[in-house]
């Protein structure tokens, strides 16, 4: 009893019918040829629903009706239902699909491909900042950057760390002058500091920080000072113009 109720509950959900359709169809296929009455007896449909299920039944090509007194039925092969609901499936899902492609066509889903192109795209920090250790380090990581310069160079310094901000600028100077580099530092004013560099223009500025940017683009910041040891000197690298112009902004709004 438990396998012909797991049996015919298979049939509902390959065949895609209700409980009483597939009861009234596998008594069919039993019988081959039968009249609703006798179908209800065999199948236990009730007789008020019979008909009705026939009729579905029908509609979906799952039985004939063969016309006489009484009315009867016949069932249809399950491979010819088999290969129709195949069909079936594949019409319905090609329809799908081709209403799907039209979509492409519409305005909605051009303004979807112009929210992705424009809309804010995941920034991964590790590939746009990284600290640096040790004087030597950072010393060696500005005259990489300096030279990238296309456009302006922003130098602020404190004290204590303009005779070496001076040092690592005055070689790229004549370079920067022939490719029209803007450079401008800000610092305390020491003279025989600053006469060892020459076409910066120099504002006299007293600075609890240093850094470097380059083209509003890239930032060397320093995070300690002189007085700690030279390998234990950090800054920190960051690539963004977002930021760094940020910063530049701040900075300038603190001039005024």
């Amino acid at each position: 009893m438990q396998q012909e109720k797991q049996f015919l509950l298979d049939l509902k959900k390959h065949f895609r019918l209700n409980i009483y359709e597939v009861k009234i169809w596998t008594s069919l296929l039993t019988r081959g040829i039968a009249s609703a009455g006798e179908l209800a007896d065999i199948s236990g449909v009730p007789r008020s629903r019979c008909y009705d299920v026939l009729e579905s039944l029908e509609k979906k090509g799952f039985i004939i009706m063969k016309i006489g007194k009484p009315i009867k039925y016949l069932a249809v092969k399950p491979e010819v239902i088999l290969e129709r609901i195949k069909r079936t499936i594949k019409d319905d899902a090609d329809e799908v699909a081709a209403q799907i492609e039209s979509i492409k066509e519409t305005e909605e889903f051009k303004e979807l491909e112009l929210l992705h192109k424009t809309g804010i795209q995941h920034v991964d920090i590790n590939s746009i900042s990284k600290s640096i250790i040790g004087r030597t380090s950072i010393n060696r990581f500005v005259k990489d950057t300096l030279p990238k310069a296309k456009s302006n160079i922003i130098v602020v310094a404190t004290s204590q760390h303009l005779e070496r901000m001076v040092k690592l600028m005055k070689n790229f100077m004549p370079n920067f002058n022939k490719k029209g580099v803007k450079a401008r530092l800000y610092s305390p004013y020491n003279k025989n500091v600053l006469k060892k560099l020459q076409n910066v223009e120099h504002v006299e500025y007293s600075s609890q920080t240093s850094f470097v940017t380059v083209d509003g683009r890239e930032m060397v910041f320093m995070i300690s000072n002189e007085n700690i040891a030279p390998d234990y000197e950090v800054a920190i690298w960051i690539n963004s113009p977002f930021f760094v112009n940020a910063v530049n902004a701040l900075f300038e709004g603190s001039l005024k």
